[in-house]
């Protein structure tokens, strides 16, 4: 699978220009990014959470965590939890497991995304595989995740 049918038929919809490359299978965002030779500040993370169980995408730097007390406070809500894994299989049903990409109206998530993103050119994450990557300039990114940018993001 390079990159799921709904991922494809998204940014399709979206007329936006964007690159699908592949890489060494990596499981972690930092190792995604090492495989991909993108740095580390510019491939984005999505931590699924819950915010006052609503399904919610927090989008970080591949070289920070999510800070959980500061995404609540961003986001203004009572309760923050991250997804279990079986939650995860029944949200993103076309991704491979820990590979979403964060593209949250594509699965009627709100989408937080760390201010360190937002300040770049160019963002790239997982296509939905662990071999497979999307790059894409931030602002056409913006423009069809439509995020809310905050800070919330801690670095390792």
């Amino acid at each position: 699978m390079a990159v799921s049918l709904s991922v494809q038929e998204f940014l399709r919809r979206s007329e936006v220009e964007y690159t699908v490359f592949p890489h060494a299978r990596a499981y972690r965002a930092k190792d995604e990014a090492a495989a991909s030779a993108v740095p580390e500040r510019n491939w984005a993370k999505a931590v699924i959470c819950f915010a006052d169980e609503e399904p919610v995408q927090a989008v970080v730097p591949a070289d920070c965590d999510v800070d959980f007390a500061r995404l609540a406070r961003v986001i203004d809500a009572k309760t923050l939890r991250m997804a279990s894994e079986d939650e995860l299989d029944w949200m993103f049903p076309d991704c491979e497991a820990g590979a979403m990409p964060p593209l949250g109206p594509l699965y009627r998530q709100l989408v937080f995304v760390d201010e360190r993103l937002a300040k770049d050119d160019q963002i790239a994450f997982a296509a939905g595989t662990h071999a497979n990557a999307i790059q894409m300039r931030y602002a056409d990114f913006a423009a069809i995740a439509h995020p809310i940018v905050g800070d919330f993001a801690r670095p390792r």
